[in-house]
Parts: C-alpha cells; sequence; structure tokens
C-alpha cells in the first residue's frame, strides 16, 4: 500500500473515515475472478469473522458465518460445557443448508411461537415420528390463532421439498416456480435435513463454506488471560476448536505475554493462536515474538466500547492496523482489523492497511443468528439487544462467582456500553444478507484497484486522506419523501 500524497499522509493518524482508495485498471474480466481467501491460516473464502462478544457470537452466527465461508469466535465468558454442545452442533451441521427448526403435529401455536425466530429462514417444519416433513408453519399462519391451536391446524400441508444433492440453480428454480422463500431438504430416505432459503441457493455460490481438516464446518473460541487459561486452552482444542483467540482489551501487558507462551508451549502448532489487542509495532512485536500467529488490532473503534472517552487511550483504526500489519509481516506474521466497521468500504480499507481479516461485532448483532431473543419496541420494530465486552454488565457476567462488595468494586471500571438496541434492518436481517453485501463490496473495491487476491490488492492499493466533506460527499443523499 502507499499513499496518495505519502510526504503528507504518512505522518497523520488515520480513521477508516479519513481514507479513500484511489481506482486503478482493472485488466481482468469479472469480479468473480477476485479470491479474497485470507492469507493467515487456511479455512475461509473471505476475511470476515463475527466478534467474540456475548451478544454476537453463539451457535447459530458461528454456525451461520462458517457456512457462508467467515468465521465464528465463540467468546472467552462461556461456560465449558456450553462451548462443547455449540461445537459439537457447528460440526455436525450441514455446510449447505440451514438447521431446520421442526415440531410434532400435536405441538401447539405457542411451541411454534418459541422457536420460529430463530433462525433467518423463518420456518417451522411440522414432522412425523421419522422426522418426515408433514407440513410447514410461517409467520403468516400463526395470525388470529388461540395459543393453543396444535400445529396439524395451523401448518400448510404437503410442502415442497428439495433433495440433499440437488443443484443450487435446481433449488432456486423450483423456489421461484411455487414462489416459495425457503423450502425442507430431505435425505433419500424422506427424512428432514436442513432448509434451504432461496437467497442462500445463490449465496453459497459466491460464499464457500469454511471447513476444518476433517471437512466439518470451522469454529474458533477466545479464551482470557486469567485463570487457568492453559487448561481451558487444552479442553477447546479437545473439542475440536479450529483457532484460538487469546483476547484481552489490553493486550501490550505481561500477563498476556505469559499466556500466549504458556498456551503455544502446550498446544504446539495444532491450531493457529490469535492474540490481540493492540494499537502498536511495539505491542505487536512483543505478541508475535511470545508466541502469536496472528495479532488482533485496535483500541476503542467498537461501537460498544467507551474505552477512548473513558481513558483517552487507543488509536485511529486505520493507521493502527498499518503500523501493526507492517511490523506483523516484517516478522512473517498477521493482523485482523478488529472494530469499527460500518460500511463494506471500511473492510476492503482494513485489508489495504495490511489485515487478513476483519472481526464484525454490532454489525452483526442485529440479525436473526445473533444470541439472544428478538424483541420489539412500541412500535412493532424488531431488535435485539447488544453490549460491550468491557462493560459493568459484563464485567459482572465475566466475575459472577465473586462476592457482592467484590463486584461492587470490580463495577466502577468499565469502558463498554451496558445495553444498546440494535433494530433489524429492512433486507439485512441475516448474517447471510449482510456477508454478501460487504463482500460484493470489498469484491468490487479489488477491480477497482486491479487486483485478484489480497496480496496484489496490498501492493496495488494507493490510499488518499479526505475531509470529512470528501466522506459525507460519497454517502448517498438522494431526497427521500417521508
Amino acid at each position: 500500500m502507499r499513499f496518495l500524497h505519502p510526504e503528507r499522509d504518512e505522518q497523520l493518524e488515520l480513521s477508516l473515515d479519513d481514507c479513500f482508495i484511489v481506482p486503478g485498471c482493472f485488466e481482468g474480466g469479472s469480479r468473480l475472478e477476485v479470491d479474497l481467501r485470507p492469507d493467515d491460516f487456511l479455512g475461509g473464502s473471505h476475511p470476515l469473522v463475527s466478534a467474540n462478544m456475548n451478544a454476537v457470537t453463539g451457535k447459530r452466527m458461528a454456525e451461520a458465518m462458517a457456512r457462508y465461508g467467515g468465521l465464528g469466535v465463540l467468546p472467552q465468558d462461556m461456560h465449558p460445557r456450553t462451548v462443547e454442545r455449540i461445537v459439537q452442533h457447528i460440526h455436525a451441521a450441514s455446510p449447505r443448508f440451514d438447521t431446520a427448526l421442526w415440531v410434532t403435529p400435536e405441538a401447539s401455536l405457542r411451541d411454534v411461537q418459541g422457536i420460529i425466530r430463530k433462525r433467518s429462514h423463518g420456518m417451522v417444519v411440522v414432522v412425523d415420528g421419522r422426522r418426515r416433513p408433514l407440513g410447514i408453519i410461517t409467520q403468516h399462519d400463526l395470525r388470529d390463532r388461540d395459543q393453543y391451536t396444535p400445529a396439524h391446524l395451523l401448518m400448510s400441508p404437503r410442502p415442497v421439498t428439495l433433495p440433499h444433492d440437488v443443484t443450487s440453480r435446481l433449488a432456486f428454480e423450483r423456489m421461484e416456480a411455487a414462489r416459495l422463500r425457503a423450502a425442507p431438504v430431505v435425505d433419500d430416505a424422506g427424512i428432514l435435513i436442513g432448509v434451504l432459503e432461496k437467497d442462500a441457493a445463490v449465496r453459497t455460490e459466491l460464499l464457500r463454506a469454511t471447513m476444518d481438516g476433517e471437512g466439518r464446518l470451522m469454529v474458533a473460541a477466545a479464551i482470557g488471560i486469567s485463570g487457568d487459561t492453559v487448561r481451558h486452552a487444552a479442553t477447546l482444542l479437545e473439542m475440536g476448536v479450529g483457532c484460538l483467540v487469546i483476547d484481552t482489551a489490553h493486550g501490550h501487558q505481561a500477563r498476556m505475554l505469559e499466556t500466549i507462551r504458556a498456551v503455544r508451549a502446550h498446544v504446539g502448532d495444532r491450531v493457529p493462536l490469535v492474540a490481540g489487542n493492540v494499537c502498536t509495532a511495539e505491542g505487536t512485536r512483543a505478541l508475535v515474538e511470545a508466541g502469536a500467529d496472528v495479532v488482533k488490532v485496535n483500541v476503542g473503534p467498537g461501537a460498544m466500547c467507551t474505552t477512548r472517552m473513558q481513558t483517552a487511550v487507543g488509536r485511529p483504526s486505520f493507521s493502527s492496523v498499518l503500523a501493526c500489519a507492517r511490523q506483523a509481516h516484517a516478522m512473517g506474521k498477521k493482523v485482523w482489523a478488529d472494530g469499527g466497521v460500518r460500511h463494506p468500504r471500511d473492510v476492503a480499507l482494513y485489508i489495504a492497511a495490511g489485515a487478513s481479516r476483519v472481526m464484525i461485532g454490532t454489525t452483526l448483532a442485529g440479525t436473526y443468528e445473533s444470541p439472544g431473543d428478538i424483541k420489539e419496541d412500541r412500535e412493532g420494530r424488531l431488535y435485539k439487544e447488544n453490549y460491550g465486552m468491557a462493560s459493568a454488565r459484563a464485567v459482572q457476567e465475566r466475575h459472577e462467582g465473586d462476592d457482592a462488595f467484590t463486584l461492587a468494586k470490580k463495577g466502577f471500571f468499565r469502558e463498554g456500553i451496558s445495553t444498546s438496541r440494535i433494530y433489524l434492518r429492512e433486507g439485512f436481517e441475516s448474517v447471510g444478507s449482510i456477508m454478501v453485501d460487504v463482500i460484493t463490496g470489498v469484491l468490487s473495491a479489488f477491480t477497482y484497484v486491479g487486483a485478484t487476491d489480497l496480496q496484489a490488492f496490498r501492493d496495488r492499493v494507493v490510499v488518499g486522506v479526505q475531509t470529512s466533506g470528501g466522506l459525507h460527499e460519497g454517502m448517498p443523499h438522494g431526497r427521500i419523501r417521508d
């Protein structure tokens, strides 16, 4: 990467909003020629990672991220038994088809309401004793019905089903012809094995699943730097986690370096080791020398983070990643950019600065796949609650074993928002729709620069610095009538 005016721009501390990419000549023929596979370790068709936040990544998020070519990182606060259950679920999940929601014919409307918003496909399948589809239920079927109406009276019978070996094109055409948003998928014996959305049939042509060495969907997990970290890491490794992330708000500290060394000594090279967060070349060098394969970069840009306002500590996001990536690359290692993503352009800029993957939190919190139940505000708009991992709420959950007085003291030290409503946006209610939006934007950014892979993009990209007016000018500003 080079700056448009290096004699001046190299001296500036820059946020993502301060930067833009200068177009170059593309000699290829299509955006689909671009290869976005990360260059840090095997796994993934693109660089998106869901943040290890309690309100962002759980079972559904990690499964969806892997199915659509990204990677989900389970939070460090999860109980080991919960992590084990989630990892087993993800490893057993289909790389192509979403997990089906199903009930028996005797289940009530109330039972259906409890699960129908757990998946973006919004479909509950009614099955017989052998789990063969008898009918389907959608939100439309629940209107103006008694809470205890049995499922067999709610369902639309004789559903259109898809065979497990159906091609994406044929599946799309069948659903298009039947005017269906999604359809159950069955095996050769007619037993329900999943659900395929019409849009997902197209997405899977663009976003290839992230698989581990044993052909299962890959999942990562985070650990902290307190407690028996080596035992925790060993347990996660036994469960089959494909990547370990050692995470703390201030990564450039002695306890972090000790943890990296200890975990590296125990796990060896069996899985990649990611550690962070830092925002300086010195911090990056220290983590790499301690044994990290990948350094997680940024302090303060996250939507739920108040670190910079509480402490004045941090660094503008683009400059953080640029400085850390230069240091890591010089040592043969890689970096992830963590936080601050609001638009697809931000991912492209992070890659330009040298990131191999980009971690996203709040943008994914307002989806069907994030943990927690969907709620409605007074106007009927759907939302989910989100909170920062350094907030008073997260601290209390993390140290629930402490006595009340100790918890009260720890509660004074908070660097995050404890509650925030993240509304589901029309057209972007699912992880798949958000990832397609981001990835198509990044694919186009590569072609504007004239690159077909990450390294070529970094080599060719020219970044300029703009005023706030320049940023505003590039935003959609057509007048919208209320």
